[in-house]
């Protein structure tokens, strides 16, 4: 069966959107019970249930978290999608699983999730307490490192929106990185086996989202917990799930993770497999910081006497029991050297935004018009 065909079949139908709450992971976590192997690990600061679910018998041990930073929610369901595939009937399901033993944890920062902070309930990126340990989900990760000893930890994320993938006009739709171990950024053999898997990956996802694919930053900092992770030797990937254009809910890429997942899964479970070189990691270009949500190009504003651009960045708030993207103007100026999702010539005419001009950076905007020319943004 074919790679979209699959993910129609196995999405998990309960997941959707942006704002996953815990209680929609809580009531899987129930189902689940009764299909794998469910295990209470530990407690939230403000005392969540944190689950996790283990399925398959094989040697090879798998250890995946989602939802560190709770507004981050894209992997956590493809997580639900690739889980509803491994628990129903098949050769590679099968070969999978008696291959493989996979430990997830699916929503690591609930507390975090509820509000759609990246922090935690007080205030603490998870992702830079590795060495203090000073919270009670990064304590419960490590407590489950140490008693699963996986051969392979998958660290899921989503990235902004911002990422090029290298100097192009493409979105880094996903992003992938196999974090360093050193200060140096040696290859180790952890970090060597992970490029492996990584370039694996991207070989699949060229036949889907060509030129699209990015490669995160690897300064390394042992506060991460990807690079603590691989510091003690354990091969650790990062996933960066990013913007599709128009996919603001992130449901394509979230066809992109699962099938990136598959490809892995398959990759591992398969005896002799080859893997590739590590060089063919390397020619993945690596993230810039090259896109907006929209720009503006060529406008006029009243305190300027040459045309401008006016780059717009969405800003998501979690407002009346709500998602919103809020549109604030980011930057004003020459932004020839950047890229948008959305483009739009204004031709030296001059912009409003509820019928007012648009003059200043952070100036929330509605009602976006070109002269008398309404636009539509989402």
């Amino acid at each position: 069966m074919k790679s979209k065909s699959l993910f129609i079949k196995y999405k998990e139908p309960s997941l959707t959107g942006r704002y996953i709450p815990f209680e929609s992971v809580a009531s899987l976590i129930i189902k689940y019970s009764n299909l794998a192997s469910v295990q209470l690990e530990g407690y939230s600061e403000e005392r969540r249930k944190l689950h996790s679910i283990t399925i398959g018998t094989g040697k090879f041990k798998i250890l995946m978290w989602s939802q560190m930073h709770g507004n981050e929610t894209t992997t956590t369901k493809s997580i639900f999608d690739l889980l509803n595939f491994l628990i129903s009937e098949g050769n590679l399901q099968e070969q999978i699983l008696d291959n493989c033993t996979l430990k997830i944890l699916p929503m690591l920062n609930p507390d975090g999730a509820i509000r759609y902070t990246r922090e935690n309930a007080n205030k603490v990126d998870l992702n830079r307490d590795a060495q203090d340990k000073s919270q009670s989900e990064t304590k419960v990760l490590f407590d489950v490192f140490y008693a699963f000893k996986p051969d392979l930890c998958l660290n899921m994320h989503d990235q902004r929106s911002i990422f090029s993938a290298g100097n192009t006009e493409k979105s880094a739709v996903i992003s992938f990185l196999a974090p360093a171990a050193d200060e140096s950024k040696s290859i180790t053999g952890s970090r060597a086996f992970a490029m492996q898997l990584i370039a694996s990956m991207n070989e699949k996802l060229q036949t889907l989202i060509p030129n699209q694919v990015g490669r995160y930053d690897d300064r390394f900092n042992i506060n991460c917990v990807g690079d603590s992770f691989q510091s003690l030797g354990v091969p650790t990937i990062l996933f960066e799930a990013g913007h599709y254009p128009g996919d603001y809910q992130r449901e394509k890429t979230r066809e992109f993770i699962f099938n990136s997942l598959m490809t892995l899964l398959e990759l591992i479970s398969t005896k002799d497999a080859l893997l590739p070189e590590i060089q063919n990691y390397m020619t993945i270009p690596e993230n810039k910081k090259l896109f907006f949500d929209i720009i503006i190009r060529g406008a006029k504003i009243s305190n300027k006497s040459e045309q401008v651009d006016i780059a717009i960045q969405f800003e998501e708030k979690f407002l009346n029991d709500k998602l919103q993207f809020i549109p604030k103007v980011y930057e004003i100026g020459d932004l020839s050297n950047y890229f948008a999702h959305q483009n739009f010539l204004a031709n030296g005419r001059s912009v409003y935004s509820s019928g007012s001009p648009i003059i200043q950076n952070n100036q929330t905007i509605s009602d976006l018009s070109i002269e008398n020319e309404k636009i539509s943004i989402i």
